[in-house]
């Protein structure tokens, strides 16, 4: 990391990058707890309404039950006189009035007893009390969660036991009117639902806080234990709103949603404190936290793999152009590229020094080696003793033959050298072949009836361009090494051709095989880098100049033919040519 900090552009991008990944993740995990918390808010809401429905329902059960048992009182007349011997009589005068009245062919109604098999359900039903009242007493007949019946007779109608408080539950209240005359009311039932068996039955529901609030302002606590929250379910009641927020202290709110009952005169309040939720939901947050946290870490580590590759590129964007500065092409090792600005320019970059390179390598590099061979070839081929030679031979054989062969060994000789003076250093194959031609046909004056020479090559090869004067030193060799005089034929051939991917030339002869550890060597010291150390020409010479012209695409192989003499493979790449 410390490496691209160093530069000033990218310790600013850093920082900039490391200022906005904290922000971005930051705004992330806000709105991320932000949306769980409405979420968890949202279920906590769902909760509330889905106990009150059950709450409604469960009193819609019971109305529905009472209005059942009233059609069942109204259609019984041995009922409805029993309840008019319970309304308003003590408990002998309820039993006397129902015996004198009792027919031995009739079954004994019991008023009490119809209500517990109907109502009580067994003392496990909602309604724990049914009471008839007349304008100012009522008589109570209560039941207990084991089923047990008791009655209260001759109580005031203002008496603690007819007490309508949220607390004891909620009363129904009906009629009781004569059967005979209808406008004429009797007296009054009022049935009474217990708000603990009703509540009891929300135990399932996950409710922080809840409340059943009546307009009086009475509390019956659902949900919740403490002072603190019948207070904010009475607050949360009072408020105009039917869910919100409250203020629970300096920072704290409480979430609360209000229902209003349709059956009875109150409301259904439930209450979640965020403190509390928070708490209760830290381990998620944590979570959250961590996940957000280790995101913003990877984008970091990211940001700084990022800053860390465009500071190498820069660094080797600002290395090469040192070294083209310096003239400094060495070859470096390759680079992976990044497909950015700074890949593009650094790979144009090593690209542009490859080529200066190269293009040294093929004009200045080549231009000495060039004139270095054609030193060489001046000072050490065709040197005195050969021109001595050649000329001896032309004035031997003017002795002994006509004009003519005389005036075309001259010419050739003459040609020969004007070529080798005029020609530039990069020629057409086709021209080096001819030079070639010249130097073979001297060499079939020298050796008249027993050397021959052969070429077969495509018309594809002779425009591709060349280095000049390499092929003689390859030519030289059969004479040097290879050629036999006793031998009355003596044939040297060059075949060229096209290929796929390459062009191939060889120059094959008949002359004498070379010994395998003299052909492990040579092709050795073609395989190395340095020069050869000889003051011959020689193989490695041609092999330098032609491998700084074509590159890594050329190829030189030599071997024994199976029948006699050597085969040099010379391999040219298309994409030089």
């Amino acid at each position: 990391m410390s490496s691209f900090l160093q530069i000033k552009i990218y310790r600013g991008k850093f920082i900039a990058y490391m200022v906005f990944v904290v922000c971005i993740g930051l705004a992330l995990g806000a709105i991320t707890c932000a949306v769980l918390l409405d979420q968890w808010v949202q279920n906590s809401r769902n909760e509330a309404s889905g106990a009150f429905t059950r709450v409604e329902n469960t009193l819609q059960n019971d109305s529905e039950r009472i209005e059942a048992f009233m059609q069942r009182v109204y259609s019984n007349s041995g009922l409805i006189a029993d309840v008019q011997y319970f309304l308003g009589n003590s408990a002998e005068g309820y039993l006397t009035s129902r015996l004198h009245d009792s027919h031995y062919n009739r079954p004994l109604l019991s008023f009490p007893e119809d209500l517990k098999s109907f109502l009580s359900n067994g003392g496990h039903g909602d309604i724990t009390q049914v009471s008839l009242h007349t304008s100012f007493k009522g008589n109570v007949v209560q039941f207990d969660t084991n089923g047990n019946t008791k009655f209260l007779f001759n109580l005031p109608n203002a008496s603690t036991v007819f007490r309508e408080t949220i607390g004891e539950g909620f009363f129904y209240r009906k009629k009781l009117s004569d059967p005979k005359q209808i406008s004429r009311q009797l007296g009054e039932f009022r049935f009474l639902v217990s708000s603990e068996r009703i509540f009891k039955t929300l135990q399932n529901y996950r409710l922080s806080n809840a409340g059943a609030v009546t307009p009086s302002g009475e509390v019956y606590l659902i949900a919740g234990s403490d002072g603190k929250a019948e207070e904010l379910i009475s607050r949360a009641a009072a408020d105009e709103r039917d869910h919100g927020f409250l203020r629970t202290g300096l920072l704290d709110r409480a979430y609360f949603v209000t229902f209003q009952s349709t059956q009875f005169d109150y409301k259904f309040v439930s209450m979640i404190d965020m403190a509390a939720l928070v708490r209760q939901k830290a381990s998620v947050l944590l979570i959250v936290f961590l996940i957000v946290l280790a995101a913003m870490i990877s984008v970091l580590l990211l940001i700084v793999y990022n800053l860390r590759e465009d500071a190498n590129f820069l660094r080797r964007i600002i290395n090469s152009i040192g070294r083209a500065k310096t003239a400094d092409f060495a070859p470096i090792n390759p680079a992976r590229y990044r497909r950015n600005e700074y890949g593009m320019i650094a790979r144009e970059l090593d690209d542009m020094i490859h080529q200066l390179d190269k293009h040294i390598r093929t004009n200045y590099l080549l231009k000495l080696k060039q004139q270095e061979t054609e030193m060489k070839a001046l000072q050490h081929q065709i040197n005195p003793h050969f021109l001595y030679n050649t000329l001896e031979v032309i004035r031997s054989f003017a002795l002994g033959s006509h004009d003519e062969g005389t005036s075309d060994a001259i010419a050739t000789l003459g040609g020969l050298y004007r070529d080798i003076v005029k020609y530039e250093n990069i020629i057409p194959l086709g021209s080096e072949l001819g030079l070639l031609q010249k130097y073979l046909k001297i060499m079939e004056f020298k050796y008249p009836d027993r050397f021959y020479y052969q070429y077969n090559v495509d018309e594809a090869l002779l425009t591709l361009p060349t280095v000049k004067f390499w092929m003689q030193p390859l030519a030289e060799n059969f004479f040097i090494h290879g050629f036999n005089q006793a031998n009355e034929f003596n044939l040297l051939v060059v075949n060229g051709w096209e290929e796929e991917e390459h062009f191939v030339l060889e120059i094959v002869d008949n002359g004498n095989w070379i010994s395998e550890e003299r052909l492990a060597e040579i092709r050795n010291n073609l395989a190395r880098g340095d020069d050869a150390t000889t003051d011959s020409i020689g193989l490695r010479n041609v092999y330098t100049r032609l491998h700084f012209f074509y590159g890594e695409g050329f190829h030189m192989h030599i071997d024994n033919n199976e029948e006699a003499g050597i085969k040099i493979t010379v391999i040219l790449p298309k994409e030089a040519a």
